[in-house]
């Protein structure tokens, strides 16, 4: 993320963004596959936040460390669970160092973030984390999504991918990536075997009028 993202997400953490809300029905679906992996599995949280979905993981018995480029967020997150706080890593996944690998890594609505070769570097990056038998869980926006606020669309690819610059709303003049189906497969080495296969997930707008929300879900396992 540039520094915009940075600050921008840093004034929502501050304004209690995520604190109350309850964590993805995604969860559910991580916890149940990571039950495949070894007791002694480590895992990797990519852009943890303020905890939403990061502390119900940690408390279903994952060894997981947190990653997130906001310091607001994991100060947030320290704050709430003070035991989690030496698991916690400022940083993005490229800051890691460069033979850290991990049994599970997980990424929730992170990957979508800046323009479509940014979303692309910031997905493999993640994968090339996975350990041979680990897992792959992923969770991003999707095409046929109702976007809103105001908004201009400044990529447009043939597999059907597109970008946006949001002109109004807490992510104004920020680049937000929208993945099609065609376009997130071919991100997947063919190393990675579906453990649950990409499917679509739609939120309703709090508001009819504003539409619905789609992303991607799917979690993989590296074979080789």
């Amino acid at each position: 993320m540039d520094t915009r993202e940075r600050a921008s997400w840093g004034a929502e953490y501050r304004s209690g963004r995520y604190e109350d809300d309850p964590p993805v029905g995604f969860v559910d679906d991580i916890v149940q596959a990571a039950q495949s992996l070894p007791p002694e599995a480590e895992g990797l949280y990519v852009g943890c936040g303020n905890g939403r979905n990061f502390l119900p993981l940690r408390a279903a018995g994952l060894n997981l460390m947190g990653l997130d480029i906001s310091e607001v967020a994991l100060a947030s997150l320290a704050g709430r669970s003070p035991a989690d706080a030496p698991r916690l890593f400022h940083g993005g996944v490229t800051d890691l160092p460069g033979d850290r690998m991990f049994d599970l890594v997980i990424g929730i609505q992170v990957f979508q973030h800046g323009d479509r070769a940014t979303a692309h570097a910031h997905l493999r990056a993640a994968l090339g984390r996975v350990r041979v038998g680990g897992l792959f869980c992923v969770r991003v926006n999707a095409v046929g999504t109702d976007i809103h606020p105001e908004h201009d669309v400044f990529e447009e690819a043939s597999d059907g991918g597109l970008t946006v610059r949001y002109l109004q709303g807490s992510k104004a003049g920020l680049d937000i990536h929208f993945f099609s189906l065609p376009e997130l497969m071919a991100l997947l080495p063919d190393e990675f075997a579906p453990v649950l296969a990409p499917r679509i997930h739609r939120t309703q707008r709090a508001s009819k009028d504003l539409g619905q929300w789609s992303q991607w879900e799917a979690i993989y396992r590296r074979t080789a």
